[in-house]
């Protein structure tokens, strides 16, 4: 698959807009009630608009890269700054569910983080069942046991996403403006 951040290796301009509408039916039941319903398993894509302000050469590996992308009908890697984070905490684990205490975390449901258990818990790729709370979260282990000690959390912030359009700009010589967005998508 191809990687925006490896083979173009161009960091956007600093300004950079994050959009999200999580997917929801809402019924109105009449007397201002009200039925929320959530639409599909990936219901919160996340949309970046990006600013490139760069030479002339790196807006074409920038297009070059893009183009290659929508003519083949391909999704691309690439990961947005400041979304991934490494941070430490401590956990308890009392069967199958581990609850891990980590300081603004910033995590919801549905959100996959890599796990490095101190001891006990298998480390690996977990998924968040439950943020409790803003320094608390829960994830389901494979196998039940009773423990507590420290851990690490990684979430790497990359993801799949496409563009289906972008414009180029050139207000001054060998300056050029590449105006993006990239949108999040669920593929396997």
């Amino acid at each position: 698959m191809a990687d925006f951040d490896t083979q173009v290796n161009i960091k956007p301009t600093y300004g950079q807009v994050k959009n999200q509408a999580p997917k929801q039916r809402i019924v109105s039941l009449g007397d201002g009630y009200e039925q929320r319903l959530t639409v599909g398993l990936q219901q919160n894509p996340k949309e970046y608009n990006l600013t490139f302000i760069v030479s002339q050469t790196q807006a074409e590996v920038i297009d070059g890269f893009l183009r290659s992308r929508k003519f083949k009908n391909e999704s691309f890697t690439y990961t947005p700054e400041g979304e991934g984070f490494t941070k430490t905490g401590t956990y308890v684990q009392s069967g199958t569910t581990i609850t891990a205490t980590v300081n603004n975390h910033g995590l919801s449901a549905g959100d996959t983080i890599t796990v490095d258990f101190s001891s006990g818990a298998t480390d690996g790729t977990y998924t968040v069942q439950n943020d409790t709370g803003i320094n608390t979260f829960t994830l389901t282990a494979a196998e039940a046991t009773i423990t507590s000690t420290a851990l690490t959390i990684t979430k790497s912030g990359q993801g799949k996403y496409k563009c289906d359009s972008w414009s180029i700009s050139i207000p001054y010589n060998n300056r050029c403006t590449v105006t993006t967005k990239f949108i999040e998508v669920f593929e396997p």
